[in-house]
């Protein structure tokens, strides 16, 4: 299991320093990219996660919550180890996208909101190596974790069979709702308000990664 603060829950005038307090407990970071249309929510975009890329060691997970995935996608500065995650319910064509994400180096990654059927992203399993779920309806942080997530991490691990693919999840995140998430089966663990709503950052992690069952 790998922990991931999600940086939309940070100070956005410390994103750097916030960053910092978590290390050397986070494994990667995650970025909710919005544009105010996909998503009722506006946060930053490329000058910004490129700036910090810059300046931070670990992986990055960089989420598109946007419409038009395929347009901003080559703006990213990425390294191999980062991944640009786009939603299956944009407009543009999947395999447009993912082309565009594989022409600046990064890994492709796919997400869908809670209500949609994981059905939809079967048929290019085979050509992402990351999938998000939702555990809450995105674009705000703080939201509570919607159980119904686990059932789908069941399922989609069924789905993927022996594919290497890593299952990251996403919202509502806490000491209560770890552990059984890592049991559902998720690679990856996307926490923000549990992580830099703590004074404690450090601590916070050491207790999300304790209440998961993961030394």
């Amino acid at each position: 299991m790998k922990l991931c603060p999600s940086l939309l829950s940070s100070d956005f005038a410390r994103m750097e320093e916030e960053a910092r307090t978590t290390l050397p407990l986070a494994d990667r970071f995650h970025w909710d990219v919005m544009d105010g249309h996909f998503m009722p929510n506006l946060t930053f975009g490329p000058p910004v996660v490129n700036a910090l890329r810059r300046r931070l060691d670990q992986p990055f997970d960089i989420h598109l919550m946007i419409d038009r995935p395929a347009v901003y996608a080559p703006k990213f500065d990425v390294r191999p180890t980062d991944v640009i995650i786009f939603h299956v319910e944009s407009s543009d064509p999947r395999d447009l996208v993912i082309d565009a994400i594989r022409s600046v180096g990064a890994r492709v990654g796919i997400s869908l909101r809670p209500a949609t059927p994981l059905e939809e992203i079967r048929p290019i399993l085979d050509e992402i190596s990351y999938v998000l779920v939702m555990s809450v309806e995105p674009g705000f942080g703080g939201q509570a974790f919607l159980p119904e997530a686990l059932d789908r991490i069941h399922e989609l691990r069924k789905m993927i069979g022996d594919r290497e693919i890593d299952v990251a999840v996403d919202g509502g995140i806490n000491v209560q709702t770890i552990r059984g998430v890592v049991e559902a089966g998720a690679d990856i663990i996307i926490a923000g308000s549990a992580v830099f709503g703590a004074e404690d950052r450090l601590g916070a992690l050491s207790e999300l990664r304790e209440a998961a069952g993961c030394p």
